[in-house]
Order: C-alpha cells, then sequence, then structure tokens
C-alpha cells in the first residue's frame, strides 16, 4: 500500500515599504492572467529556504540571503490535490526585478498591500491577508 504524498509549495512575499511584489502568471495552464506571487514547487533534496531562494532567482532574477528569508504561515491547501505551502517574507534582496521566466509570466511589479490586483489568485489574497494578521497556519479549500 502507499503511503499518502503532498505536494510542497514556497511562495515569496517581498515587501517594499507597503507594497508586495505580484506576477501574473501567462502561458501555464494554470492560473493564467491571475496575479500571484514568486512561488515554486519544492524539489526533491533541498531545504524550504533554498527552494525559495532558487524560485527568487529564477522568477524574479533576484539574490535573498538566508538570513532575509522567514517563513510567516503554513497553509494546508486543498483544490484537485493537497498541498503544503510555506510563505516566506522578505525585504532584502540583491539585483535588479525582473521577468526571469517570460513564458510563464507576463508582468511582475510591487502593487498597495491593501489594494491588490481583483484577480488576485484566492489562496494568495488570503495568505496576504493571514501575514498582515499575524496568522501562521491555516487551511483553504476544505
Amino acid at each position: 500500500m502507499s503511503r499518502f504524498k503532498m505536494r510542497v509549495a514556497v511562495h515569496l512575499i517581498l515587501k517594499n515599504n507597503n507594497k508586495v511584489l505580484l506576477l501574473r502568471r501567462y502561458n501555464t495552464g494554470y492560473e493564467d492572467g491571475n496575479y500571484s506571487v514568486v512561488a515554486g514547487h519544492v524539489d526533491g533534496n533541498e531545504t524550504i529556504i533554498s527552494a525559495m531562494k532558487r524560485e527568487a532567482k529564477e522568477e524574479a532574477c533576484i539574490d535573498i540571503d538566508e538570513k532575509d528569508l522567514k517563513i510567516v504561515q503554513v497553509m494546508h491547501r486543498k483544490a484537485e490535490d493537497e498541498s503544503i505551502d510555506y510563505f516566506l517574507y522578505c525585504e532584502k534582496y540583491t539585483g535588479n526585478i525582473i521577468i526571469g521566466e517570460p513564458n510563464k509570466c507576463d508582468e511582475l511589479k510591487f502593487y498597495e498591500i491593501d489594494k491588490l490586483p481583483k484577480n488576485t489568485i484566492p489562496y494568495i489574497k488570503q495568505a496576504i491577508e493571514n501575514h498582515k494578521n499575524g496568522v501562521e497556519f491555516s487551511t483553504f479549500g476544505f
């Protein structure tokens, strides 16, 4: 009998003053045209922190020091399948933010944290609200 397995993902809440970095998904087959944060799946044999650093480099072309990343929320989420999502907060990075994967993203910019685009993916919007309210664990989609 095989054990139940869940996908693990990391999401970056990168803030600049009262703004958060969002990307608009494009040509991925999942939530295209809607806003998310820099995110991705954890590959085997890497930590949550190293996965987030890798995704930030791949998607936004920035480098983040481990000490500047803080896990601020864990979300157990259910859609077609289940996942555990780690949301990491950061304010410091090096490099210029540019779209690193133009085949998957057609916009990458900071938005007012209290005025997110209407087409922000619902669980992302909830995670940002949770972060603002100090909620460290949540469920979504159950």
